[in-house]
């Protein structure tokens, strides 16, 4: 399809790698527009703190490989161990290249072996037990102080942790990841008392707050024009 589209997509905690070819990218906070170039070209894009919602307009199709990689997952294919050091490693992998092999590889089964082939031989063992136990408690109960009482360290290390593997502070995170999970849950639950009770939100006022600060929408205009069964929460504008 050659039909302009454009959509909005909300904050999210993931890694995103997304590789394009021969196009031309403008982008400033919270709006990006991609269209085709008549130069040949590859654009790597490494996107590690998606915290306000982001309006994506493309004016024609494009030749696009997106990669979306859970909290602490990239780390296992890199040898960076800050995020602000991914970017520059991701650069320097071959990356570029392999896409834009793939992009020109017509068989589809020959691309995914290509692009399985790629991150197989990238994965490496890394010891991130720290931070993996302080991910695991970011989606408890627990404060920002008791986890750090239950991991042996001071609160300032947890927000330490966080900013150098999450990319953010603790508190953006969390909020972030309580948004998430609202959306995730797969219950359509229209009782906003329900739903910020079941995913960690002080009362339906911090729901609300929340939403609005993520997405510009109150909630529940958000679940009527949202499809949150998709895999990809988008509202098309």
């Amino acid at each position: 399809m050659d039909k302009p589209v454009r959509y909005l997509t909300f904050p999210d905690n993931y890694f995103i790698v997304s590789v394009c070819q021969n196009v031309s990218i403008v982008q400033d906070k919270g709006w990006i527009e991609i269209y085709r170039s008549l130069e040949e070209n590859v654009i790597v894009d490494f996107v590690f703190r998606c915290s306000v919602p982001t309006e994506i307009f493309y004016q024609q199709s494009v030749n696009e490989l997106t990669l979306y990689f859970k909290p602490l997952g990239i780390y296992h294919f890199f040898e960076a161990d800050d995020c602000e050091a991914l970017e520059e490693n991701i650069h320097l992998s071959g990356f570029k290249e392999i896409s834009n092999a793939i992009f020109n590889e017509p068989n589809r089964k020959k691309q995914i072996e290509m692009l399985e082939d790629y991150w197989l031989s990238k994965f490496q063992h890394k010891d991130l037990t720290l931070a993996y136990s302080i991910l695991a408690d970011f989606e408890t109960e627990l404060s920002i102080e008791e986890i750090a009482v239950k991991n042996n360290i001071t609160r300032q290390y947890v927000n330490k942790i966080s900013k150098r593997y999450l990319a953010k502070p603790a508190s953006e995170f969390r909020k972030i990841q309580r948004f998430r999970n609202v959306l995730i849950s797969n219950k359509k639950v229209k009782n906003l008392t329900e739903l910020s009770y079941e995913h960690l939100f002080y009362d339906q006022s911090h729901l609300i707050k929340d939403f609005k600060e993520l997405t510009k929408i109150n909630p529940r205009k958000f679940f009527d024009n949202v499809d949150i069964e998709q895999n990809n929460i988008w509202l098309f504008i």
